[in-house]
């Protein structure tokens, strides 16, 4: 009779250091999985602040860009529910004299919006409706899948299936049979956005993204896609004649 033990390790044992190995022969995979989609919704960030002689001018002019931000949302389609808008936020403006003593020279008021684009191909248009009712900064845009429930759903299973492909070719170029398996890892997922210019894909963020300014020319998007990915580490007994 044979005794021997054998172990695949496919990556750093440190995945495993919160987990028991058992005593057994046995291997232990990684399993990964990635699907890319084309963003079918855009969620826009915007700020709108004033500064005024007083809080209660700041408060209005703010009320009124507001107003008229959402006036104008039928014209895009975009629902009461795709609309979040932030409570009023107002402060003294200050500013400095070169001795560094505070002077108040005004009051700030500041209102932060979202709203969510069903239709990704109006972004521009509704920026630029956005910036004529004197909304000042987009702050941010995120591009979203209406299918990422789902996709995240099936990128898990690809990962899982991956780990089991993995693991039968490993033990069957050693001539052993995959057992059953000794514990599942909690699987991690991820989407990150990647933006396709000059034929190379670049992992960006929207903020502070490393795109350079140069070979964005005014009003052009890249086109993006978000990638969905799944990672699980399994552990199988061996089961070797």
């Amino acid at each position: 009779m044979k005794f021997f033990s054998i172990v695949f390790l496919l990556f750093s044992v440190t995945s495993y250091a919160n987990s028991s190995l058992p005593d057994n022969r046995h291997i232990a995979v990684k399993g990964y999985a990635k699907i890319t989609e084309i963003p079918d919704i855009a969620r826009i960030n915007f700020e709108v602040k004033s500064i005024k002689n007083s809080a209660l001018e700041a408060k209005k002019d703010v009320d009124k860009r507001v107003n008229l931000l959402l006036d104008g949302l039928d014209k895009f389609n975009v629902r009461e529910g795709d609309v979040a808008a932030s409570s009023l936020l107002t402060e003294p403006h200050i500013n400095y004299t070169d001795d560094d003593n505070e002077i108040i020279s005004g009051y700030v008021a500041t209102r932060s919006l979202t709203v969510t684009l069903s239709k990704i191909d109006q972004i521009n248009d509704f920026i630029d409706f956005a910036l004529s009712v004197e909304v000042n900064e987009v702050e941010d845009i995120d591009l979203l899948s209406s299918k990422a429930r789902q996709l995240r759903e099936k990128v898990k299973l690809l990962a899982v299936k991956n780990a089991k492909e993995k693991g039968q070719s490993l033990a069957q170029a050693f001539d052993a049979e995959l057992g059953k398996v000794y514990s599942i890892n909690s699987s991690s997922n991820d989407s990150y956005y990647e933006y396709r210019t000059g034929g190379d894909i670049e992992r960006i963020t929207i903020v502070g993204s490393r795109v350079d300014p140069d070979d964005l020319a005014p009003g052009r998007y890249l086109q993006a896609k978000i990638s969905f990915s799944a990672t699980i580490n399994v552990v199988f007994d061996l089961e070797v004649e």
